[in-house]
């Protein structure tokens, strides 16, 4: 029997195309049921899914379904300084060539809430869309803060079986809402975003989350061990979403920052699927770089926006405090990373993406990027904050 060409087209929005052949012999019957199972395991798994998108990079907003987040009508603009005040040059290079040389897309220097410099390299500007990747978690930590403030959420010492009672047959009757904040509740869950057949694959290209959520397990005692783990933020997210009931957690964002903090665009939230899909909160977060910077601008300000309180400034002190207690780490605190513990904090996403606050300096810087490049970030956010 002659072979038969079964070749696939697999479009990654207008990026590129991949064509896969394969090639398929024996019985007529049988060559079509193998090229049907090949044909849907490429459309549903996220192993090919993963090959074929070719591990994730700051395009991935384009080929998720996703949730419109909608600016309102009174946009926020930051002041802009006429003789920008940032540091000419950094370890011997010129300072916009240290930052395109290291894939940096965005960078925002903002002091005393006026935009000492702002630019953009590698063909982006001021209206192109980043994901969030991992910054994400810190506004989903922002939106527990809300909805403890609405008494949504009663508190963090919870058990999040309250809300997720169906985790009950798996255990989770001891994990409370502080430990997924504070990723100290033992979940089993591997944290490689190159490993195709992990758990972070599975939740980034999977298309059920709350299925997958209801199948996690843990591995140890929660409140025990520090261990950064992405399915503790979607846990959270499970809480959330139903704590807010017939509200979606997109529609809650837009509710209680993205019009309240005068959001200059509309954004989105990718999602696990297109009907009722479950947003991706550990990470997809979709914005352009000026309307990042509010989000560090809002905890600069203690939780108060130009006099209105967004959230509670108690929670902020909470998610930026130092917390050795149960197992947690002087570094982290509530979905925020803290380089310098008591000075200053930052959200930390994959490639690069950063808001980063310090506010003695009333410093907060943007940095978003289309790889990590070779640069500590944390160390040269510090220097910059020192310039100031």
């Amino acid at each position: 029997m002659k072979n038969i060409d079964a070749i696939f087209y697999i479009q990654k929005s207008h990026l590129k195309t991949i064509k896969l052949k394969q090639y398929v012999q024996g019985h007529y019957g049988v060559r079509w049921v193998l090229i049907i199972l090949l044909y849907v395991c490429l459309s549903a798994c996220q192993v090919s899914r993963m090959i074929v998108y070719n591990f994730a990079d700051i395009h991935d907003y384009k080929i998720f379904p996703k949730r419109e987040l909608q600016a309102g009508s009174k946009k926020f603009l930051f002041s802009r300084s006429a003789h920008g005040k940032y540091p000419l040059k950094v370890s011997g290079e010129h300072f916009e060539t240290f930052l395109q040389d290291n894939k940096t897309v965005a960078f925002l220097i903002i002091h005393n809430d006026t935009i000492q410099y702002e630019q953009y390299f590698w063909g982006y500007n001021e209206d192109n869309i980043v994901p969030s990747f991992s910054m994400a978690k810190s506004v989903v930590s922002i939106l527990v803060g809300c909805a403890i403030d609405e008494h949504l959420i009663q508190s963090v010492n919870e058990p999040i079986t309250n809300y997720i009672p169906e985790l009950k047959k798996n255990g989770f009757e001891k994990v409370t809402i502080r430990h997924l904040l504070q990723m100290t509740s033992g979940i089993k869950f591997k944290e490689n975003y190159f490993n195709p057949f992990g758990d972070a694959a599975a939740f980034y290209y999977g298309k059920n989350l709350r299925k997958k959520v209801l199948k996690m397990q843990l591995k140890h005692e929660p409140g025990k061990k520090f261990e950064y783990a992405s399915g503790n933020t979607q846990l959270l997210a499970m809480v959330l979403e139903r704590a807010l009931k017939e509200k979606t957690i997109t529609e809650y964002l837009q509710e209680k920052i993205w019009i309240p903090l005068g959001m200059e665009y509309d954004a989105s939230w990718s999602i696990d699927q297109r009907k009722n899909g479950m947003e991706k909160a550990f990470c997809c977060l979709n914005a352009r770089a000026r309307d990042f910077a509010k989000i560090g601008r809002l905890y600069l300000h203690q939780g108060e926006w130009n006099g209105n309180r967004i959230v509670s400034a108690n929670w902020v002190t909470e998610s930026t405090k130092i917390d050795t207690t149960e197992g947690s780490v002087s570094y982290y605190q509530y979905q925020w990373w803290l380089p310098t513990p008591g000075k200053d904090f930052l959200a930390d996403g994959f490639l690069g993406q950063y808001i980063y606050v310090y506010p003695e300096k009333k410093l907060v810087i943007v940095r978003l990027g289309k790889k990590q490049g070779k640069v500590n970030w944390w160390k040269f956010f510090r220097e910059i904050a020192m310039y100031y």
